[in-house]
């Protein structure tokens, strides 16, 4: 699907918001028909099909006993009111990220991923057996909500700019579209943020609303054209090693299920969960190399001193966060002790063996058959 199709799938449904009710769920022989705001365009590549891969794992696994229905963002409210639409019981369950949240409560943002952070693989890993889960539940109560990691976008992209960046002197004044506490830490070095659901962030790029931007990866960077209105691609994403996804389900709806469906709906977020994972690995790279190859797109690495120094103001603004606000303290310690305790196994295990396979060897070529 080409880049335009995206967009004018995510702005469609602006007359869907206007409309003064939502008709309530059918439901009819003991099946339900719920329904999934998003906060992705329709069909988005991994972010917008992961959701849609949920209803349809839910609704064949139950046989139609609970059948979900996707929105994409905007199509009947927009991308960042899709909590409020959950948690107030106008549409039973949504798909998003944590940290879009964080004007409900501050500590959510911990749970999608913080700068300089977990892996992907070690944040599922806290949630599964460290104490993410029981902490996400808690917060995610208070809200109205149940919450399920449903999905990770993997390692991300440290963005595009449309000048080098040398120095953290260079992000004062960027206006730059970041989320989540990476944004509040480029805002910390000077930079105005700007926080834009993903089908503006296109059109904001190229208009020259903002200077920067980061979204994904090259999967989903490459997509959206982004290329087309920005020079340099750095990396590494310092800001999100590892962003979980997440589906939240109204709390009266979900308490009101009976086990079996209950368990449906645990197993598909599992399975969603890895598989939207396995597919960013899996595109990332041949996206990257038509980025490279075909449109010639500057790929830059972060100079250690800006890494060191947004290690350090990251630091600074998780410390600020976690003191004025208990709940965010307790995931940050939670977070932290899980961190510490796997750097020094990744860095031996996937790191090591990362350094390893990059040595110059021969090795077997793939055959042209």
């Amino acid at each position: 699907m080409q880049r335009r199709a995206f967009i004018k799938n995510a702005a469609a449904g602006a007359a869907g918001v206007a409309a003064a009710a939502i008709a309530a769920p059918a439901v009819a022989e003991g099946r339900l028909e719920w329904r999934m705001v998003t906060t992705w365009p329709k069909s988005f590549p991994g972010l917008g099909t992961g959701a849609e891969l949920l209803a349809q794992f839910i609704t064949r696994a139950s046989d139609g006993r609970l059948s979900v229905k996707v929105y994409g963002g905007g199509e009947l409210v927009p991308p960042f009111e899709a909590l409020d639409a959950v948690a107030n019981g106008t549409v039973e369950m949504g798909h998003g990220s944590p940290y879009y949240w964080k004007g409900k409560i501050p500590a959510v943002q911990f749970l999608t991923t913080f700068p300089f952070g977990l892996l992907a693989d070690e944040q599922n890993a806290w949630y599964q057996f460290g104490d993410g889960q029981k902490l996400a539940d808690e917060i995610y109560k208070q809200i109205g909500c149940k919450f399920f990691p449903s999905g990770n976008s993997g390692p991300q992209m440290g963005g595009w700019f449309n000048k080098e960046i040398n120095s953290l002197e260079d992000f004062r004044g960027l206006k730059m579209r970041i989320p989540g506490l990476g944004g509040e830490v480029v805002k910390a070095a000077g930079g105005n943020v700007v926080n834009l659901p993903g089908s503006e962030i296109p059109t904001a790029l190229q208009s020259g609303a903002i200077d920067a931007v980061e979204w994904v990866g090259p999967y989903n960077d490459l997509a959206f054209g982004l290329y087309k209105n920005a020079k340099y691609y750095y990396w590494p994403g310092w800001h999100e090693p590892g962003s979980t996804l997440d589906n939240f389900i109204n709390l009266a709806a979900w308490e009101k299920l009976p086990a079996d469906l209950k368990a449906i709906v645990e197993q598909a977020n599992a399975a969603v969960n890895q598989i939207v994972l396995s597919e960013f690995n899996a595109r990332n790279g041949s996206s990257l190399q038509i980025l490279l190859k075909e449109h010639n797109v500057q790929l830059k690495r972060f100079p250690d001193s800006v890494l060191t120094g947004l290690g350090k103001l990251s630091g600074e603004v998780l410390n600020d966060l976690a003191g004025k606000d208990p709940l965010s303290r307790t995931l940050m310690n939670s977070l932290l002790k899980f961190r510490a305790e796997q750097m020094p196994w990744t860095a031996i295990g996937e790191s090591g063996f990362a350094q390893a396979r990059a040595l110059p060897y021969p090795f077997a070529e793939p055959s042209a058959g």
